[in-house]
């Protein structure tokens, strides 16, 4: 009966580990696609010719191509929560067009939209777990759990965050669903595709390249008592900031749906195309533009910084609804962090040393009233900001979540 018991243990473990290793390739390889794409049309070819119109051209035809294949196609990528609520309702997530979903996935990101990669990844992985489910006989049985696994990984390698996928995933999912597979085996399947996963990419990112850098890290700042004063006001810019998401959010969705697709699309790219000639710094997901924000910012003015927060919020749901889809965390983060350091040089014109925290307690209310997930919410920032801000993180992303109402 050990003997078994030990059998089925080391099998366990096998399984998890090749589906970690397995999830962290295919998240690398489409970072790194997307990587190349990205420099071929944004850096190699600019860099051959010179055209103030470049980025119109580019975000427009593309909007216009992303409008074709949705059209032919279908529908994709999703939001995580559609495809949360799909394996909710359906028990399942279909697999069979997966060519079509890894292609609507990469177009958005490789024409410069705002938005991030989790989307579009989340989906795919998860058709893949319910391959394996429908496939292989060791998971059988569990590929609604393992669904459930392969998003928290790919969420945790995506913001190089090993908690913040398991945080993200099973607030949205506490009840507990199948009973073979129990509390103390679930976090076994956890750690060990996870650390699979990370080994696996970090191999991967050594011997070839990263597919993506991931956040920055803030460096450390010492509290004083203005900043604790000053946690009331931040928490409610993040708030508001939170709020326009929502707003922007429903009417993008109400302009997006009265234009038939195609034309939706094209129009998307064209915004996007004139936004991005206008501030450069508003394509893409905000992940590398918020590294060279760090140790430019003090060249902006702050009013600057606080339009741009709102901008990037305005066009990342802009893009979203008119089809040049993708994942909002990535472009929600960098608004934050551009309102919290404008906040921040409003209130305090003669010090850079209160930046770190305004940014901070910003986007830790502004995600809070978005996702309604406290604890995620700290999970994903904990690599971003210095450890001693975790508990005021925490503090204002709880009450981000109870002020913002959805």
């Amino acid at each position: 009966m050990n003997k078994i018991k030990l059998k089925n243990q080391w099998n366990l473990t096998l399984f998890c580990m090749i589906v970690g290793a397995f999830i962290s390739a295919v998240i690398w390889l489409f970072l790194k696609a997307v990587s190349v794409g990205t420099s071929f049309l944004w850096e190699w070819i600019p860099g051959k010719i010179t055209w103030p119109f470049y980025p119109i051209l580019v975000c427009t035809a593309g909007g216009a191509l992303i409008g074709i294949f949705r059209k032919k196609c279908g529908d994709y990528p999703e939001e995580l929560t559609a495809v949360l609520g799909k394996i909710k309702q359906e028990k399942r997530y279909e697999y069979r067009n997966m060519p079509v979903m890894l292609i609507a996935a990469f177009l958005p990101l490789v024409i410069g939209s705002s938005v991030g990669p989790e989307a579009g990844l989340t989906g795919i992985i998860v058709g893949l777990c319910y391959w394996a489910g429908d496939n292989l006989k060791f998971a059988k049985g569990n590929a609604r759990e393992y669904s459930k696994v392969g998003m928290a990984v790919t969420l945790s390698l995506l913001f190089h965050s090993p908690l913040f996928g398991i945080f993200a995933v099973e607030e949205e999912n506490k009840e507990k669903e199948i009973p073979d597979l129990t509390r103390t085996s679930k976090t076994f399947v956890y750690g060990i595709t996870i650390a699979s996963g990370f080994g696996a990419y970090l191999l991967l990112s050594h011997l070839f390249g990263a597919g993506m850098s991931g956040f920055p890290s803030f460096p450390p700042q010492e509290l004083v008592r203005t900043d604790y004063l000053m946690m009331i006001v931040y928490i409610l810019c993040g708030c508001i900031l939170a709020r326009f998401y929502q707003l922007t959010h429903h009417g993008c969705a109400h302009l997006a749906g009265k234009l038939p697709s195609i034309l939706r699309e094209t129009m998307g790219g064209l915004c996007l195309g004139i936004a991005g000639s206008a501030v450069p710094a508003a394509l893409f997901s905000g992940e590398e533009q918020m590294g060279v924000l760090m140790g430019t910012y003090l060249d902006y003015l702050p009013l600057w910084l606080i339009a741009m927060a709102f901008f990037k919020i305005l066009l990342t749901n802009l893009c979203i609804q008119s089809g040049l889809a993708g994942g909002h965390f990535f472009p929600v983060i960098f608004a934050g962090v551009c309102l919290g350091y404008g906040i921040a040089g409003l209130v305090f014109p003669e010090s850079a040393g209160h930046v770190v925290f305004a940014a901070a307690v910003v986007t830790s209310a502004l995600l809070g009233g978005i996702m309604k997930k406290p604890l995620a919410v700290t999970m994903v920032l904990s690599l971003c900001f210095p450890v001693k801000m975790l508990v005021w993180i925490f503090l204002s992303a709880a009450i981000g979540s109870k002020v913002v109402q959805a």
